[in-house]
């Protein structure tokens, strides 16, 4: 069956076999790689080649999907559009995203270090130009900026993790005063401030933090809101959009200033309509 298509039915059964060898690798726990291939090839007439490219076909999937993917299994593009629709599924059963081991709780996060933010990407790191637009185009077509946004869960434990953080920051510079005036402005206001985390830097100048968290790479597209952006402008020395990435893996974060289409390119999504 050398060069060609997978069917749907082979598909299926290495799309769930990578996603046992996924939660293994997420929860540290040892797992067989050459093992998996060998069960795939007695249920599959495939070569133990041709397993191990597929392999990185889903985590190129996975990559555009905004989630994480096996380390082991660099992500190989220009794979069959058949594959999104598998993984898709798989990720559905497990509830749309792929959800860490376990679930952090605040003393978890009280007790984590300080993020440190890295550079926001930039063109000079930007992936060649057919690999990014395959990914961008998966993540156009099952709404990836959509789904983070939507989900509750993965954006309360980022917030709660900037929170924490911030506090670090704070206490770390002996402002333990300014770090009991956080304030969680989400949970505790509510969603229409424009930002969810008021903080400080360690001179006293507020911090307006909106916090956008994905299991994704470092490009993965988010969702902003015409209120979001507005606070954005009017509070330009204040408010500061954190990014957390690869969260299910142990977060890595940068942050973005505005203008914010001075980083990234906003695109309309939807329109009010009104009655004249």
């Amino acid at each position: 069956m050398a060069g060609e298509d997978w069917s749907e039915a082979e598909n299926a059964a290495i799309v769930a076999e990578y996603f046992a060898m996924l939660a293994d690798d997420l929860s540290g726990k040892r797992y067989n790689k050459a093992a998996h291939n060998r069960d795939l090839q007695s249920q599959i007439d495939r070569s133990r080649g041709s397993i191990a490219f597929k392999h990185q076909n889903i985590s190129a999937v996975l990559k555009s999907l905004g989630e994480t993917w096996i380390s082991g299994y660099k992500p190989a593009f220009n794979f069959q559009a058949s594959l999104e629709d598998v993984v898709s599924r798989q990720l559905q059963k497990q509830g749309g995203w792929i959800v860490p081991p376990t679930h952090p709780g605040s003393r978890d996060f009280q007790d984590a270090t300080p993020l440190w933010p890295e550079p926001p990407p930039t063109q000079r790191n930007t992936p060649p130009p057919g690999e990014l637009e395959q990914m961008l185009s998966v993540a156009r077509k099952f709404d990836v900026a959509g789904r983070d946004e939507r989900n509750r869960a993965l954006g309360k434990m980022g917030e709660e993790r900037v929170l924490h953080h911030e506090q670090s920051v704070l206490r770390a510079a002996g402002r333990d005063d300014l770090a009991r005036e956080i304030v969680w402005v989400s949970q505790q206001e509510g969603d229409g401030a424009g930002y969810d985390i008021r903080s400080f830097t360690p001179e006293g100048q507020p911090r307006l933090i909106e916090v956008k968290t994905t299991n994704g790479w470092e490009r993965t597209p988010f969702h902003i809101s015409r209120n979001e952006l507005a606070v954005a402008d009017d509070r330009r020395e204040d408010w500061v959009l954190f990014r957390l990435y690869q969260f299910s893996r142990g977060p890595r974060a940068f942050e973005l200033r505005p203008p914010l289409d001075a980083h990234v390119s906003l695109t309309a999504t939807s329109f009010r309509a009104s009655f004249d």
